[in-house]
Protein backbone atom coordinates (compact mmCIF):
# COMPACT_ATOMS: atom_id res chain seq x y z
CA UNK A 1 0.00 0.00 0.00
CA UNK A 2 2.47 2.08 0.40
CA UNK A 3 3.27 2.79 -3.21
CA UNK A 4 0.47 4.74 -3.09
CA UNK A 5 1.34 7.60 -0.64
CA UNK A 6 2.64 10.88 -2.27
CA UNK A 7 5.33 13.03 -1.16
CA UNK A 8 6.18 16.67 -0.22
CA UNK A 9 9.03 18.34 0.51
CA UNK A 10 9.64 21.56 2.38
CA UNK A 11 12.72 23.82 3.52
CA UNK A 12 13.36 25.98 6.56
CA UNK A 13 15.03 28.63 5.57
CA UNK A 14 17.39 31.82 6.84
CA UNK A 15 15.87 35.10 7.86
CA UNK A 16 17.42 36.43 5.22
CA UNK A 17 16.82 33.99 2.59
CA UNK A 18 12.88 33.75 3.55
CA UNK A 19 12.70 37.45 3.19
CA UNK A 20 14.10 37.25 -0.08
CA UNK A 21 12.36 34.20 -1.33
CA UNK A 22 8.72 35.91 -0.42
CA UNK A 23 9.93 38.52 -3.04
CA UNK A 24 11.36 36.25 -5.38
CA UNK A 25 9.82 32.82 -5.40
CA UNK A 26 11.92 31.31 -8.61
CA UNK A 27 14.82 32.29 -6.69
CA UNK A 28 16.42 33.69 -9.35
CA UNK A 29 18.80 35.77 -6.54
CA UNK A 30 20.91 32.77 -5.87
CA UNK A 31 21.79 30.93 -8.51
CA UNK A 32 22.49 27.54 -7.02
CA UNK A 33 18.44 27.04 -5.49
CA UNK A 34 17.30 28.67 -8.99
CA UNK A 35 19.35 25.95 -10.69
CA UNK A 36 17.77 22.93 -8.39
CA UNK A 37 14.04 24.23 -8.64
CA UNK A 38 14.01 24.53 -12.55
CA UNK A 39 15.94 21.17 -12.84
CA UNK A 40 13.12 19.73 -11.04
CA UNK A 41 10.16 22.09 -12.89
CA UNK A 42 9.52 22.96 -9.12
CA UNK A 43 8.67 26.48 -7.27
CA UNK A 44 7.93 27.55 -3.56
CA UNK A 45 5.21 28.66 -1.53
CA UNK A 46 5.26 30.37 2.26
CA UNK A 47 3.57 28.39 4.17
CA UNK A 48 2.32 31.54 5.92
CA UNK A 49 1.36 32.81 2.32
CA UNK A 50 -0.34 29.77 1.74
CA UNK A 51 -1.99 29.68 5.05
CA UNK A 52 -2.86 33.23 4.81
CA UNK A 53 -4.35 32.58 1.26
CA UNK A 54 -6.66 30.05 2.56
CA UNK A 55 -8.00 31.94 5.23
CA UNK A 56 -8.98 34.80 2.77
CA UNK A 57 -10.36 32.57 0.41
CA UNK A 58 -12.06 30.93 3.24
CA UNK A 59 -13.78 34.24 4.15
CA UNK A 60 -14.87 35.06 0.87
CA UNK A 61 -16.29 31.59 -0.18
CA UNK A 62 -17.41 31.69 3.57
CA UNK A 63 -16.07 29.39 6.44
CA UNK A 64 -18.57 26.67 6.70
CA UNK A 65 -16.68 24.98 3.82
CA UNK A 66 -13.31 24.95 5.16
CA UNK A 67 -12.91 22.95 7.95
CA UNK A 68 -9.32 24.30 8.87
CA UNK A 69 -10.46 27.57 8.81
CA UNK A 70 -10.41 28.49 12.91
CA UNK A 71 -7.02 26.95 13.27
CA UNK A 72 -5.45 28.30 10.46
CA UNK A 73 -6.72 31.70 11.31
CA UNK A 74 -5.03 31.24 14.88
CA UNK A 75 -2.06 30.12 13.69
CA UNK A 76 -1.18 33.20 11.30
CA UNK A 77 -2.56 35.47 14.24
CA UNK A 78 -0.07 33.66 16.53
CA UNK A 79 3.41 35.81 16.31
CA UNK A 80 5.07 33.07 17.56
CA UNK A 81 3.84 30.63 14.54
CA UNK A 82 4.20 33.52 12.33
CA UNK A 83 7.73 33.55 12.63
CA UNK A 84 7.80 30.06 11.82
CA UNK A 85 5.91 29.47 9.28
CA UNK A 86 7.43 33.09 7.47
CA UNK A 87 10.74 30.39 7.02
CA UNK A 88 8.86 27.62 5.96
CA UNK A 89 8.96 27.10 2.26
CA UNK A 90 6.73 24.11 -0.08
CA UNK A 91 8.17 22.79 -2.70
CA UNK A 92 5.63 22.17 -5.41
CA UNK A 93 6.37 19.95 -8.14
CA UNK A 94 4.78 20.58 -11.74
CA UNK A 95 2.18 22.85 -9.57
CA UNK A 96 1.11 20.10 -7.25
CA UNK A 97 2.03 20.21 -3.82
CA UNK A 98 2.22 15.94 -3.68
CA UNK A 99 4.03 13.92 -5.69
CA UNK A 100 5.64 10.49 -6.55
CA UNK A 101 8.75 9.09 -4.34
CA UNK A 102 11.17 9.20 -7.00
CA UNK A 103 10.23 13.19 -7.47
CA UNK A 104 10.66 13.86 -3.96
CA UNK A 105 13.82 11.47 -3.57
CA UNK A 106 16.02 13.58 -6.10
CA UNK A 107 14.27 16.82 -5.11
CA UNK A 108 15.22 16.12 -1.65
CA UNK A 109 18.95 15.34 -2.39
CA UNK A 110 19.33 17.50 -4.65
CA UNK A 111 18.10 20.30 -1.29
CA UNK A 112 19.88 18.82 0.85
CA UNK A 113 23.33 18.87 -1.88
CA UNK A 114 23.35 22.94 -1.76
CA UNK A 115 25.69 24.76 0.19
CA UNK A 116 24.96 26.11 3.47
CA UNK A 117 24.83 29.61 1.44
CA UNK A 118 21.81 28.95 0.33
CA UNK A 119 20.45 30.13 3.69
CA UNK A 120 18.64 26.43 3.83
CA UNK A 121 18.36 25.21 7.21
CA UNK A 122 16.65 22.04 7.15
CA UNK A 123 14.68 19.61 4.47
CA UNK A 124 11.77 17.77 5.16
CA UNK A 125 9.86 15.06 3.72
CA UNK A 126 6.13 14.51 4.54
CA UNK A 127 4.34 11.70 2.76
CA UNK A 128 0.07 11.59 2.55
CA UNK A 129 -0.01 8.33 5.09
CA UNK A 130 -2.44 9.63 7.69
CA UNK A 131 -0.22 7.34 10.29
CA UNK A 132 3.01 9.60 9.72
CA UNK A 133 1.13 12.77 9.95
CA UNK A 134 -1.09 14.77 12.70
CA UNK A 135 -4.43 15.26 11.60
CA UNK A 136 -6.73 18.06 11.29
CA UNK A 137 -9.14 19.11 14.11
CA UNK A 138 -12.11 17.94 14.45
CA UNK A 139 -14.57 20.08 13.56
CA UNK A 140 -16.71 21.22 17.05
CA UNK A 141 -20.38 20.16 17.12
CA UNK A 142 -21.38 23.44 16.78
CA UNK A 143 -19.53 23.04 13.15
CA UNK A 144 -16.46 25.45 14.46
Amino acid sequence: MHDTWQFQIRITVSDQRAKALRTDPASDSYAPLRDVLRRHRASLKCQFDAFADYVNEAEAAGTQAYPLYEWTRQTIENAGKKAKYLRSFTVYVEGEEVYGKQAADSLEAALSALDRDAGIERVFRYDTNPASNPQPPRSRPDGR
